[in-house]
C-alpha cells in the first residue's frame, strides 16, 4: 500500500507518531533503497518512552496492513485485472507486468481516496510535519538509521513538495510510476507508452472505481482486531 492508503487506517489518529510510524517504512526506502531497519524486532528499546513507543506502534501496523493486503483476494484479483490492461504500454523496456502491476494498483487505489475524500492530505502532512523532532531522531538513532542528515534532507523535501496532492490526475500517476521504474531502470519508457500507460490506468480507476472501498473496510475490521 501507498502512503495515502496507509494514512486512511489512521485518518482519525491525533498522535502523529502513530501517524509517522505508520508510514516510516516507506519513507526510509524512499530515502535510500538499501537501508534495511527491523526496530519490530528489538521492541524493549522503545518500550521507554511513549513517542518512541508511538512510532512502533505505526510501523508494526505498516508491516501487518502490508502484508494483509499483499495475501487478499482483491490483491490478487486487481493485479490481473491492471497487468492485462498495461500490457500494451510494456511491448518493449525493460520494465516488468508484475511489478508496475502492483504499485500502479496501490497509485491508483491513493488516486481514488483523493478523489473521494476519504484522506486529507493536508492533515496528513501536517502530521508527518509535527512528528518531525528529536523524538523521531532518537527513534531513528536506536533503530539503526545509518544517515540521519541524508534522511532529514528527503524528509523536509517529501513535507514541504506535497507531491501526493498531484494524485488527483492520472497523468500525475503515470509520471509516479516512471519515477520509480528510472530508480531501477534507465529510460524505463518512451513519451508514446507514458501516454498508452495513462489511458490504460484511466480506464481500470474506472472499473475499480465501482467497488474500491469494501478492502478498505475488511483490512480495516481486521487490523482493529490485532489492536485489541
Amino acid at each position: 500500500m501507498n502512503f495515502l492508503s496507509h494514512f486512511y487506517f489512521e485518518r482519525q489518529t491525533s498522535n502523529n507518531y502513530i501517524v509517522m510510524g505508520m508510514v516510516l517504512p516507506d519513507l526510509i526506502k524512499n530515502a535510500n533503497k538499501d537501508w534495511n531497519l527491523n526496530p519490530q524486532k528489538d521492541e524493549y528499546l522503545f518500550s521507554d518512552v511513549p513517542d518512541y513507543a508511538a512510532l512502533l506502534t505505526g510501523w508494526k501496523r505498516h508491516l501487518e496492513l502490508d502484508k494483509l493486503f499483499h495475501s487478499s483476494d482483491f490483491f490478487k484479483q486487481q493485479t490481473a485485472v491492471i497487468k492485462k490492461l498495461i500490457l500494451p504500454a510494456l511491448q518493449s523496456g525493460p520494465v516488468k507486468p508484475f511489478f508496475l502491476a502492483h504499485i500502479g494498483l496501490e497509485l491508483v487505489l491513493d488516486h481514488l481516496l483523493l478523489r473521494h475524500h476519504l484522506v486529507d492530505a493536508a492533515k496528513f502532512y501536517e502530521q508527518l510535519n509535527n512528528a518531525s523532532t528529536t523524538s523521531l531522531e532518537g527513534f531513528l538513532r536506536l533503530a539503526g538509521l545509518p544517515d540521519q542528515p541524508r534522511f532529514n534532507k528527503f524528509m523536509d523535501g517529501f513535507i514541504s513538495s506535497r507531491y501526493l496532492f498531484s494524485y488527483e490526475k492520472m497523468e500525475n500517476i503515470t509520471y509516479a510510476l516512471n519515477r520509480i521504474c528510472m530508480r531501477l531502470w534507465e529510460n524505463p519508457f518512451t513519451e508514446e507508452q507514458l501516454a498508452i500507460l495513462t489511458s490504460k490506468l484511466e480506464e481500470f480507476k474506472q472499473l475499480l472505481e465501482k467497488d474500491f472501498m469494501p478492502v478498505f473496510h475488511v483490512l480495516d475490521q481486521q487490523i482493529n482486531a490485532k489492536k485489541q
